[in-house]
């Protein structure tokens, strides 16, 4: 196992000064760049925009307990005009990130459930990045809209339904078109022959 010597991006953290005493625990408030893909193809927190991190780690048995607040500004589109919206983003994250040792032991006692579960340090870093990428995504609406009673766009010709409550089209009836057709007719017909 490679032992990493100092943390490789902002959402890892250093916990070598709790010194694996149950217990001791220390704080970390810092505004770091956020990661790439922090959201969905319609929203998310742009990357290298401001995330607002204030955590907790706290040495237990097992392990080092991260948990906090994190925030943010989501920034996308209304999946019903398209216009952008833009959504500020609080959420919780706690993770458990096991001694090296810890995992190992359950690796050699057969115990695969406990491996696959939990977060391990490397070292003494403690990588947050997917715990935090994890509770902003499911934080994030599935459908971003500006406004709750936004009407969207036009079907027919994709002007914004805001802009103009009053915008409609007059669309036949497939089915009717032969009627409309011949009414149509009849009507030039009829003119020709009053003058």
């Amino acid at each position: 196992m490679v032992i990493a010597t100092e943390p490789t991006s902002p959402l890892v953290l250093d916990t070598h000064e709790l010194t694996r005493r149950p217990g001791t625990m220390r704080e970390v408030a810092r505004v770091v760049p956020a990661p790439a893909d922090l959201g969905t193809a319609v929203i998310g927190i742009p990357e290298g925009a401001d995330l607002t991190v204030g955590l907790r780690l706290e040495a237990v048995m097992e392990g080092v307990l991260v948990s906090g607040v994190v925030r943010g500004t989501a920034v996308g589109e209304c999946v019903r005009c398209l216009d952008p919206v833009t959504r500020e983003v609080t959420v919780r994250v706690q993770e458990l990130f096991a001694y090296p040792e810890r995992q190992q032991a359950a690796v050699e006692s057969g115990d695969d459930e406990l491996e696959d579960e939990e977060s391990v340090l490397d070292g003494d870093l403690a990588d947050i990045e997917p715990a935090v990428r994890d509770s902003v995504v499911t934080a994030l609406p599935f459908q971003p809209l500006c406004r709750p009673d936004c009407p969207g766009l036009c079907s027919e010709c994709g002007a914004r339904l805001a802009d103009d409550p009053d915008h409609h089209h007059d669309v036949v009836d497939p089915r009717w078109s032969a009627l409309q057709a011949m009414l149509e007719d009849s009507s030039v017909t009829d003119e020709t022959k009053e003058s």
